[in-house]
């Protein structure tokens, strides 16, 4: 690790073009774990990828981030961990590819109080460390709140990048990344710690231009210039000339295409009067905020969506001025998982309150597959046994 250039300009690879890079064995199996797994960020990007991937375990303490992960991974409950204080690591030794988690950020976040190594939630961290030190994967992927980063004015990261480096024995790079820079219409920035069990000359990638609007990812806006009239539904590629492929062969999408199918919204996410009224407000005499709705690029999604902010912290749209209070209504939770790089066939399979947490909690998963194009994660998978 160079730490010279840890979280600069010149830790990113402007040289290099992920989006098309080739892997270099597609054929082989990635044998991956995770802890605070929430939704399955990493298992949905090998997905999007068309990767192989194995399930060696997974978990996490919320209930309801089970049923979702179950609903949608192939898993069963012998891999599955609850509560990683729990977790003996140790069997897994050398049978792990890639450990991905993030564990949870509200001791550090912006957001919260800052207190850090003070709230308990904030020492999980050395549980993931010593899940790493233990099971001894190839790769590891730590991602947090760009707070942790600046907490303490740097002296909490650097008692975790000593722990990652000293303890775990890895060579470990970092950089802030923002999901706006890898495809995703969302101002989201957020810590991205890579690890590497052998010394490795690596380099973050590179922004792209971002070609999506947050309208593009709503369930019932049509007016767009990815809208396929025959199908009823938008078609979002990056490629010119693959709108008109993937309309007449669903095959020929690419990890980064998008198919969303246009659907009238329910009249439950249209604002009442006296919501719209609190919505739309400033803020109080101590907390003041601009009030705008109708974003290009999404503010972050919080996992407090459901609690209704207002509309300089959260998002919200007024196109559709037939309904509501002048059309004024909050993102659905499929809009929110779109919004996260989840594409439509990723079951919702839990109340609306809880989708919203799931979203607001996840890995954004362009980021990921950014991360895992870079670094051709392949490189360190195995022979498929099958």
């Amino acid at each position: 690790m160079n730490k010279n250039i840890q979280n600069t300009k010149e830790n990113i690879d402007y040289k290099g073009d992920w989006v098309s890079k080739k892997f270099a064995y597609p054929e082989r199996v990635i044998r991956l774990a995770t802890s605070f797994s929430g939704i399955g960020a990493i298992e949905y990007a090998f997905k999007r990828l068309g990767l192989k991937s194995k399930i060696v375990f997974a978990g996490d303490i919320d209930a309801n981030c089970k049923k979702a992960y179950f609903a949608n991974y192939d898993i069963t409950e012998s891999q599955w961990h609850t509560d990683i204080h729990n977790l003996d690591a140790t069997p897994y030794k050398g049978k792990v590819d890639l450990f991905v988690g993030g564990a949870p950020c509200q001791a550090f976040s912006i957001v919260g109080e800052q207190r850090g190594f003070e709230d308990t939630r904030g020492t999980l961290f050395r549980e993931f460390a010593r899940v790493v030190k233990e099971c001894q994967p190839k790769v590891f992927i730590f991602e947090n709140v760009q707070g942790l980063f600046k907490h303490d004015q740097g002296r909490t990261w650097e008692v975790i990048c000593n722990t990652f480096h000293d303890y775990c024995g890895y060579d470990i790079h970092f950089q802030l990344l923002n999901a706006r820079d890898y495809g995703i219409p969302q101002t989201r920035e957020r810590l991205y710690c890579v690890g590497f069990k052998k010394k490795t000359q690596f380099k973050y990638p590179a922004p792209i231009p971002l070609k999506y609007r947050m309208y593009d990812f709503l369930e019932d806006y049509s007016n767009s210039e990815y809208f396929d009239k025959d199908n009823n539904s938008k078609i979002l590629s990056a490629y010119t000339g693959n709108k008109e492929k993937i309309a007449k062969d669903k095959t020929k999408e690419q990890f980064n295409d998008f198919i969303f199918p246009i659907k009238e919204v329910e009249d439950k996410y249209y604002l009442s009067e006296k919501v719209a009224k609190y919505v739309l407000c400033s803020g109080t005499k101590t907390f003041k905020t601009s009030v705008k709705t109708d974003l290009d690029v999404a503010r972050p999604l919080l996992q407090s969506m459901h609690k209704m902010h207002r509309a300089g912290v959260d998002n919200y749209v007024t196109y559709n001025k037939s309904k509501g209070i002048d059309g004024l209504r909050k993102l659905t939770p499929r809009e929110c998982l779109r919004l996260m790089g989840f594409k439509d066939d990723f079951k919702i399979v839990v109340s609306n309150t809880s989708a919203y947490m799931e979203a607001g909690n996840s890995i954004v998963v362009d980021v990921l597959i950014a991360l895992l194009k870079e670094m051709d994660i392949t490189k360190y998978g195995v022979k498929d046994e099958k």
